[in-house]
């Protein structure tokens, strides 16, 4: 006789479907990211940790499903299941891709190695419309910043010529290197508030000018690979049926 499933929404913390437990228990890789990972950390940097997990496949037969993400269980600790995590991946969110790329990783085992090792899969010119969409938003907040206090807050400014400059890097590469570099002085100034507003925004005039020239002639494909993508989530999610079965 098959056992029952365990409840997939439980109230207490320690039951081994919370949140915290599939964190926990499941994560299949883990990094820094944030201005560690960037290479911007100063003395009052937080370490800012993302992860993937990979709920059980018996808790999507519930009704109740598991999460897609997960805030905690520590302070700046976020994490996805690996399908939503796919997902933000292969539209070529900024977040999640600079999570595959970070420079600093803190645990990641066999399942967590082999997503790594489709990096490549989920990059595509998209990057330009996603990157470049992500900027021109927080671009209007930092103008209305401007209009009503005089100045931009100088730390999303600095963040902002960081990821456009990646953006550029990768469309003109096909790599993607969260790292800033040699940059690290210039955008920190620019965080210290040193630099000029006007300077700034011609900087960033021109990040996003030279990258949609950059797009039409880059080296990554039109569109990621979503079937070699979707073969490795499948494969994932029966693995973890058969070991339940076994268990059973």
């Amino acid at each position: 006789m098959t056992a029952p499933l365990p409840p997939a929404s439980p109230t207490s913390p320690t039951s081994p479907t919370s949140p915290a437990a599939l964190v926990r228990d499941h994560t299949i890789y883990s990094c820094v990211m944030g201005s560690r990972a960037f290479g911007l950390a100063t003395e009052e940097s937080d370490t800012d940790v993302r992860g993937v997990f990979v709920a059980p496949t018996p808790l999507f037969w519930l009704f109740d499903k598991p999460p897609t993400h997960v805030d905690g269980p520590a302070e700046e600790h976020f994490s996805w299941e690996l399908e939503r995590f796919c997902e933000l991946a292969l539209r070529a969110n900024p977040n999640v891709l600079e999570c595959l790329h970070s420079p600093l990783p803190l645990h990641t085992d066999s399942r967590g190695e082999e997503l790594l090792s489709l990096r490549s899969a989920f990059l595509s010119r998209q990057v330009h419309t996603t990157f470049v969409g992500y900027a021109q938003s927080q671009r209007r907040k930092i103008d209305a910043d401007v209009r009503q206090y005089g100045a931009p807050r100088w730390k999303h400014a600095m963040h902002l010529l960081r990821l456009l400059t990646s953006c550029l890097s990768l469309l003109r590469t096909g790599e993607l290197t969260p790292d800033v570099g040699d940059a690290r002085e210039s955008l920190l100034a620019v965080k210290r508030g040193e630099v000029p507003w006007p300077e700034i925004e011609n900087r960033l005039n021109r990040l996003v000018e030279s990258a949609s020239e950059a797009e039409p002639g880059s080296p990554l494909p039109p569109l990621p690979d979503r079937a070699r993508v979707e073969d490795f989530l499948v494969r994932t999610r029966r693995e973890s049926a058969l070991a339940y079965e076994e268990s059973t």
